[in-house]
């Protein structure tokens, strides 16, 4: 047995864990923090894969440049609570 298939399947339920976290979740900052989680855990899963390539491009775009912008973005907006 391929000693690399339990952290696969381990990453693999995670990702899809916090992809379901982030969508439900009402606070944007909070759903940015779960998406850039699961954006994480699938760069392992890309790294078990054997692509190493394509996980140095994910890396910094998924974890780190794209929830930079929207916790950017997110702080430009006005907060409504429904009033």
């Amino acid at each position: 047995m391929d000693p690399t298939l339990v952290p696969l399947a381990f990453f693999s339920v995670a990702g899809l864990v916090f992809a379901y976290l982030a969508v439900v979740e009402k606070d944007l900052v909070k759903a940015v923090i779960f998406s850039a989680i699961q954006s994480s855990t699938y760069t392992a899963v890309l790294y078990l894969l054997r692509a190493p390539d394509t996980v140095l491009v994910y890396l910094p775009v998924a974890v780190g440049l794209y929830p930079a912008a929207l916790l950017f973005l997110i702080g430009k907006t006005e907060r409504g609570d429904g009033e």
